[in-house]
């Protein structure tokens, strides 16, 4: 069910820039969004994943603590996490949309995604991430490389809603008990014409 009174992970990725990647209004055709987040400070690290259905339906929210040794590290964990978590419950053929805050992540995570699209798998530019990331980067490549299609949006963390999750794991720690949700089913393609999406869709209207 989808939460009122707080925009969509879907709203939130249609208005996003998404680094090195074209945008053009048919990306909001995902069947799922995956917020994620990770958090440090001296008193201790946690990672934060929400995931959604296009509709808004939620699927899942994690808030797990971490000992991760900086924030940058803690950012890659936190996507890590979440992309095994939404590859554990969907079906094959899905097509997702990431929501994290941290700049070179997002570039990183779309930059593998149009390597991918090579034989050797070499990317068009250089991967620019932070030392201690160890098997969780290699981790993200191989979950892009899942799912039928990935693109990966930058948000303010103010807006990310697994931010909270993340800076306070020990609060939020129910949410780790919530019911799965089962899946919705993967873009069937057609019912949704050519348009903008919903949140761009009527930007413009009175002007």
């Amino acid at each position: 069910m989808a939460v009122h009174g707080r925009r969509r992970l879907r709203e939130l990725f249609d208005d996003a820039p998404t680094p090195h990647i074209a945008h053009p209004p048919q990306t909001h055709r995902r069947d799922y969004y995956l917020a994620a987040d990770g958090s440090f400070s001296s008193d201790g690290s946690g990672l934060g994943v929400v995931i959604e259905a296009r509709d808004g339906t939620r699927v899942a929210r994690l808030a797990v603590p971490d000992d991760a040794p900086d924030n940058n590290v803690a950012e890659y964990r936190a996507l890590h996490l979440g992309l095994d978590t939404l590859a554990a419950r969907t079906p094959p053929g899905t097509r997702i949309g990431v929501l994290v805050d941290h700049d070179d992540l997002a570039a990183n995570v779309n930059t593998a995604v149009l390597a991918g699209r090579h034989p050797d798998y070499e990317p068009l530019k250089p991967f620019h991430h932070p030392p201690g990331i160890g098997h969780h980067w290699r981790g993200i490549r191989a979950r892009v490389a899942g799912f039928e299609g990935v693109r990966a949006a930058r948000i303010d963390s103010a807006h990310n809603p697994a931010h909270t999750l993340a800076n306070d794991p020990a609060e939020y720690a129910h949410v780790n008990d919530e019911p799965a949700s089962c899946p919705t089913g993967g873009y069937d393609g057609g019912n949704d014409p050519q348009v903008p999406p919903p949140s761009r869709a009527n930007r413009h209207a009175g002007d």
